[in-house]
């Protein structure tokens, strides 16, 4: 099985180093997040992730394999909650709740996306926001603690996504 041991981030690629591309892994969120595991390209293909220390990948991150080619990762659409408000205060008070929560989120301008869950939509509708359901791609903001470890323990691991880019 091919294995991808390293990582080209996208915003560290050099623009002028082209390699051989082997295929495109289109993947959750959840599935971006990840140390050692077997995931599938849009080609057919398998390859094996194994890395030394868990990553978060974003879209356009590239995996390195021992072959010397690469796999270009690309963001899924995944089934999500529009998180809309009347001001951009509002947006904040919401985002804060979001963010006690330790749910990914991707905060845009005007919106919160986050995945869905009936719970949280019932409390952020209560709190005043309009929350729709819809389908997109979704690149949550990596959290602080990104690159290292948590500042607290947690009964799961799992990535913070707290901050905006």
């Amino acid at each position: 099985m091919l294995r991808a041991t390293g990582i080209r981030h996208d915003r560290d690629k050099d623009r002028g180093n082209f390699t051989s591309l082997l295929g495109t892994a289109v993947l959750e969120h959840d599935e971006r997040h990840l140390r050692r595991k077997v995931i599938n390209l849009t080609n057919g293909l398998k390859v094996l992730v194994d890395l030394a220390e868990p990553v978060v990948l974003v879209a356009g991150d590239e995996l390195l394999l021992d072959d010397g080619s690469t796999v270009c990762v690309e963001v899924a659409e995944e089934q999500l909650y529009a998180v809309s408000a009347n001001n951009q205060m509002q947006l904040t008070e919401f985002a804060w709740h979001i963010g006690n929560r330790h749910l990914p989120a991707a905060i845009l301008r005007d919106r919160i996306l986050i995945p869905r869950d009936h719970v949280v939509k019932a409390m952020l509708e209560r709190l005043g926001a309009v929350v729709d359901e819809i389908v997109a791609p979704f690149d949550p903001v990596p959290g602080a603690y990104h690159g290292g470890g948590h500042a607290h323990d947690h009964d799961i691991a799992h990535p913070h996504h707290h901050e905006n880019s």
